[in-house]
């Protein structure tokens, strides 16, 4: 599926696609998510409530979007700071790398991520023949764009097992172990 393979996972700007204005801790926004013709992906544009009720009715409609508060951060987030082989780390990279035989293992993990709470599900959309679901990361506020594959019930222990697998691999590698 095209649509999705130039999606990277996109942070919040902190300020309006507008007006240029500085969010400030606590003000509303919306996260945008429009299509990007020049990529055949996605693009984010992030808006404040006022800008948000100007262009809203003007110009390209958005594919998703939705209404969020912005979080000063504490700290810079490093992403590659993010242990690669907890299953955020493994989520971000495997998203990254955009291998489509790790899809079904995307599913599970952002659904980890969800039942954790840290990744809070903001919109799904049907693209095609598959499912979109949106996410947006609840501490830093990054957009997650993750395709649900459709697993039957009889097929989501097998990916359960498999994830399973690679984060014991992924931890065992990072202690210098070899896993059979």
């Amino acid at each position: 599926m095209a649509i999705i393979q130039d999606w990277k996972i996109r942070s919040t700007t902190a300020q309006c696609g507008l007006t240029d204005k500085t969010f400030e801790d606590g003000e509303d926004f919306y996260t945008c998510i429009f299509d990007d013709p020049e990529s055949d992906g996605f693009i984010r544009k992030d808006y404040s409530v006022e800008s948000w009720c100007r262009v809203r009715g003007e110009g390209p409609q958005p594919f998703s979007f939705w209404r969020s508060t912005f979080k000063a951060p504490e700290t810079e987030v490093d992403h590659k700071r993010i242990d690669d082989t907890s299953v955020e780390g493994m989520l971000r990279r495997f998203i990254e790398e955009d291998d489509s035989r790790t899809e079904h293992a995307r599913y599970i993990l952002a659904l980890m991520l969800e039942r954790k709470k840290s990744l809070l599900p903001t919109d799904s959309k049907m693209m095609e023949d598959r499912k979109l679901l949106f996410y947006e990361h609840a501490d830093n506020g990054d957009v997650f764009i993750v395709a649900d594959p459709g697993l039957k019930l009889d097929e989501i222990e097998e990916v359960q097992r498999e994830v399973a697998e690679l984060l014991a691999r992924e931890e065992a590698g990072a202690r210098g172990e070899l896993l059979p």
